[in-house]
């Protein structure tokens, strides 16, 4: 049996979504947001049709760091979407979604985001351009797997593949790794749990208690405050978002978050800095303070994440200083597998997956970090309704070290509304988790034709 596709229509919807509080990170501000959703059809050999859904939020704030300003960044990244939804549709190859995203981004897609249609000079970062093309990406797998009815992870082995993972990734030269006669699936859970340990995110203007209102938040149904969500959701993991330019005050929010989660028995933290630090000693010494004047909160770090540059090909900086302390894990710089070799040999120790650089590179960077015992974590971009989803399912599936982070429901809890009312483990954490039991068993388990969601009008339409 032929189990290939190709891709031969797509449609693509912009839905735009209001923070309900601004949320802070690093350098940025987010207080808006626009989702790019995707409805992509494929055929396969013997002519029988069936679409799938892919979402992402497009937020240039985090993947295009710029001296642009935020609607110039936004406009470049729609303009791109629909430069993506026409160029696919117009891409011949044909096989398993991994196959097609790979070819596509080796073949097309690095010149496709420096092109003069997008109406930016010099074109959209490359993680920029991978957040794009990740909508279409995730609808892709989606479809693919609604049109073998199974669910999209039940497709990372053959027969679905055609080739083993040796076509896509390469060991590093100090390990003894062969990925001959492998697939994704050999890495991936083989029992994926239904409940997952969710981590929220404390923005960098995220109040504590209540003593820090100002009377500027919303008077709603939500928490206001970072122990009013501790207490309300029975949080066990807190990620700390730092300025990573201000070491007093970062050092003080750590202090004041550590000495929250003891109150509160939250047993995990992370600090987060978003590519800010410019300094190695700037996390050492922190992390030595820490050790020294707070070990319990020292003690419930449990790893640092992504302090400097995320362009590493232009950042050379060697981090074996800081991993020698706690475990040091790429996010943005973790764009492609061969970028996780490359942070590897400089002295990181984790990495962060994210639907949102793709489904297909999500899938093939936990391989490859899994074949040289890498950790793993699972990250948000603040994903909300179909989003969340193929985000959660991804979690589920990599064996991270602490389930993964969520955090639409404190940014955006509305957005979802439609979703919650048929996947409510999915939009809210119960207990300090997730559950999936909601999902159905085919594509990414949506469940579309139940939500009663009104789409805008299309934006654009490829065949």
């Amino acid at each position: 049996m032929n189990y290939d596709v190709s891709i031969s229509s797509c449609k693509l919807y912009f839905l735009p979504v209001t923070t309900r509080t601004p949320y802070k990170f690093g350098s940025q501000t987010l207080s808006e947001v626009t989702c790019a959703r995707v409805w992509l059809e494929v055929v396969d050999t013997k002519g029988s049709r069936i679409g799938g859904w892919g979402e992402t939020p497009l937020s240039a704030q985090w993947a295009w760091p710029s001296s642009e300003g935020v609607q110039e960044r936004i406009a470049g990244m729609k303009a791109f979407c629909r430069l993506l939804g026409k160029e696919l549709c117009n891409y011949e190859k044909r096989g398993h979604p991994i196959e097609i995203c790979h070819g596509f981004q080796e073949e097309e897609f690095h010149e496709l985001r420096k092109s003069e249609e997008i109406g930016v000079p010099g074109g959209i970062s490359y993680l920029a351009g991978l957040v794009c093309l990740s909508a279409f990406d995730i609808a892709l797998h989606d479809a693919y797997a609604n049109l073998h009815r199974v669910p999209v992870y039940e497709t990372y082995k053959k027969p679905y593949m055609n080739q083993d993972l040796s076509a896509y990734l390469e060991p590093a030269d100090d390990v003894d790794v062969s990925f001959v006669g492998q697939y994704p699936n050999d890495y991936l859970e083989k029992n994926p749990p239904s409940r997952i340990p969710a981590w929220h995110s404390v923005g960098a203007g995220d109040p504590l208690t209540s003593a820090d209102l100002d009377g500027s938040e919303p008077n709603d149904a939500y928490p206001r405050t970072l122990e009013e969500w501790i207490k309300r959701d029975s949080l066990n993991c807190l990620k700390i978002k730092l300025s990573g330019q201000d070491w007093e005050h970062d050092y003080k929010r750590i202090v004041a978050i550590g000495e929250m989660a003891k109150a509160f028995d939250c047993e995990w933290l992370c600090a987060d800095f978003n590519c800010t630090v410019k300094e190695v000693s700037f996390i050492t010494r922190m992390l030595e303070r820490l050790s020294e004047d707070a070990p319990d909160t020292y003690r419930r770090i449990l790893y640092v994440e992504q302090p400097f540059a995320y362009e590493m090909e232009e950042s050379p900086m060697d981090v074996n200083a800081v991993s020698a302390l706690k475990p040091l894990f790429m996010d943005e710089s973790a764009h492609d597998w061969k970028l996780v070799r490359e942070g590897r040999s400089r002295g990181w120790t984790g990495v962060a997956l994210k639907t949102c650089k793709t489904q297909t590179n999500a899938v093939l960077m936990q391989a490859w970090a899994s074949a040289h015992t890498l950790p793993l974590m699972v990250q948000d971009l603040t994903n909300p309704m179909l989003a969340q989803i193929p985000h959660t399912l991804l979690a589920a599936h990599a064996g991270t070290i602490m389930g993964l982070e969520t955090n639409a429901m404190q940014f955006y809890p509305d957005a979802s509304s439609l979703e919650a009312l048929i996947h409510p483990g999915l939009y809210e954490r119960k207990d300090g988790f997730l559950d999936l039991s909601s999902l159905c068993e085919s594509g990414f388990g949506y469940r579309v034709e139940e939500i009663d969601r009104a789409l805008p009008e299309v934006d654009s339409f490829f065949e």
